[in-house]
């Protein structure tokens, strides 16, 4: 089994935003999300260094460290920095993990589809960025074009039927 992968994003998480339309109905990603994803990928490609992306299943565990705000008093500070104040505000935790999964996608995983397990927080920090550790696990991949049963025998005949 491979070793963990541990991506660090260094600076402000940047969530995923919705898609953006042009008048002609086009749908573009807005370019402040473009830039923190590629700033991503360079990181996931800078953490792999020549190892392969991952083929197997993998655990995803991600930590958005996110900048405490400049206004709050030296008490609230404290609290957010020893994690009894959290962030509850927007943007959701799952547009982080959106934009995280595309940082890794192609690069440390082959395809984002062999993540089956994720475990996400929200936390304030004195370095806000984006942590994401990639676990390899010990089990094989489905094959999805493969069928079961009856269904296996059936699309054999279907191809014997075909074939000339």
């Amino acid at each position: 089994m491979d070793a963990p992968v541990t991506v660090i994003v260094a600076g402000e998480p940047v969530a995923k935003a919705r898609p953006r339309f042009t008048r002609r109905g086009i749908a573009y990603t807005p370019a402040h999300v473009r830039r923190y994803e590629s700033h991503g990928r360079l990181a996931a490609q800078l953490a792999m260094g020549d190892r392969p992306p991952i083929e197997v299943p993998v655990r995803l565990e991600l930590v958005a460290e996110l900048p405490i705000p400049a206004s709050w008093s030296a008490r609230k500070c404290a609290l957010a920095i020893t994690g009894d104040l959290l962030p509850t505000s927007r943007p959701d935790i799952d547009n982080y993990i959106k934009s995280g999964l595309d940082s890794l996608n192609e690069i440390v995983v082959r395809d984002d589809s062999q993540i089956v397990e994720i475990t996400a927080r929200k936390r304030f920090s004195s370095a806000p960025k984006l942590a994401m550790t990639v676990f390899p696990l010990d089990a094989g991949s489905s094959n999805r074009g493969a069928k079961c049963g009856k269904g296996k025998q059936r699309s054999a005949e279907r191809d014997a039927k075909v074939a000339p």
